[in-house]
């Protein structure tokens, strides 16, 4: 990374050299479906829409917010059997809804380092590490929207991509959420301890207790895998590894839940006690 390293006091900021801006990846195709997915993807603005679908024979008030939004946007809806949708959505669960959408559109993450360059305030960044159940990626990014996380990134391999599956177990938040994708994890929380980052690593066999980390300044909350939990080399370039305090003799958490908690007490102190 270009730029010249900083001591790592909380809430320090560093100026890098400046980046050349890169565009969003806009990738292939996609199918959203659900009404959610497909609401939020409207009201977001971020996918270009080639085709709205919902069902013959089904009218209510979700159905006329969606036709009536679309119709804003001067974006055409046309209804269909039930057969159809069920292919379209792979027999999932549309809701009567469902349209043909670009992909989301990821960034790689020095779009997100020219971001931090010139930001004012601390950042808050998620990322999460080998997550590969859809429906823990879709919660953990929702979760991370309303605990004000400004950066959510993922690895290219071994994670759960934004895809609609995702995007339906968000309940549509992951359409307004800033994902940025990275190559090399370890390289890149390396890249942001330069930044005045402190990397806390989310671990059941972590050496300290959640709510005795500070959770301040410029923050990187990693949440490991389902599974495997974090990797080694992602472990080791973490500065701290916490673990939440547990009541009884059961010793880990689903990966969406510990990540809401260890994100809500990341908002809670950056709230500070006034808030």
């Amino acid at each position: 990374m270009v730029g010249k390293p900083m001591s790592r006091e909380r809430g320090g900021k560093f100026r890098g050299q400046g980046r050349k801006k890169e565009t969003k990846n806009s990738g292939d195709k996609d199918v959203l479906y659900g009404y959610h997915s497909v609401f939020e993807a409207l009201k977001a603005g971020r996918r270009k829409f080639e085709s709205i679908m919902m069902h013959e024979n089904r009218s209510d008030k979700r159905v006329q917010a969606v036709a009536d939004l679309a119709g804003k946007k001067q974006l055409a809806v046309r209804t269909v059997a039930g057969e159809e949708l069920d292919r379209l959505a792979g027999y999932g669960r549309h809701q009567g809804i469902a349209a043909r959408v670009s992909a989301f559109p990821v960034q790689p993450v020095s779009a997100m380092l020219n971001q931090i360059d010139t930001r004012p305030d601390p950042f808050f960044i998620l990322i999460l590490e080998s997550i590969e159940d859809p429906q823990n990626t879709g919660a953990l990014i929702r979760t991370a929207l309303c605990a004000g996380v400004d950066y959510i990134v993922m690895p290219k391999d071994r994670c759960a991509l934004p895809s609609s599956g995702v995007s339906r177990s968000s309940a549509g938040a992951m359409e307004h959420a800033p994902i940025f994708l990275a190559t090399n994890l370890s390289a890149l929380i390396r890249d942001l301890k330069k930044y005045g980052a402190w990397v806390s690593g989310l671990d059941a066999g972590g050496d300290k207790g959640l709510f005795e980390a500070e959770l301040t300044g410029n923050l990187v909350l990693v949440v490991g895998g389902e599974h495997t939990g974090l990797r080694p080399g992602v472990r080791k370039a973490c500065d701290f590894i916490l673990s939440i305090p547990m009541q009884t003799h059961i010793t880990s958490l689903n990966a969406s839940v510990a990540g809401g908690i260890a994100m809500f007490e990341a908002r809670r102190q950056r709230l500070g006690p006034n808030a």
